[in-house]
């Protein structure tokens, strides 16, 4: 059985998709990439590569809260960047949302992300 899950702290979705679907007895929720939109004012955080990743891992995390998780029960992610010459600082902010035990991870180079970002990301998480 799926669970939509839904975050009113994350910024609506864009199109035909949503926030995330817990399913296997709420034990794995699979997370739709997040960009750097503030749910309130719809604005995109442009212009520094680090204050737009903070805001992607915390749209990340409102999500994981509402499905009862934490970054700690995230086992995979996908980062997908515009310039892979940012790499280096969008792996600081992200790394600093972990605490070790690191999920296995793909960053990937794309020729142009939604809203015009640089940078998205999504997970995969399992409580356990």
């Amino acid at each position: 059985m799926k669970k939509v899950i839904t975050s009113k702290d994350a910024p609506a979705p864009i199109g035909p998709y949503s926030h995330g679907n817990l399913v296997i007895n709420g034990q794995m929720l699979f997370v739709s990439g997040q960009v750097g939109k503030d749910a309130i004012t719809g604005q995109i955080v442009k212009g520094d590569i680090k204050a737009e990743t903070h805001k992607v891992m915390g749209n990340l995390l409102s999500i994981l809260d509402e499905a009862g998780m934490k970054f700690k029960h995230v086992v995979k992610t996908t980062i997908f960047l515009t310039d892979l010459n940012d790499f280096g600082a969008v792996n600081e902010v992200y790394g600093s949302y972990f605490t070790g035990d690191y999920p296995a991870r793909e960053t990937v180079e794309v020729s142009r992300l939604p809203l015009d970002v640089n940078v998205e990301i999504s997970v995969i998480a399992v409580k356990y």
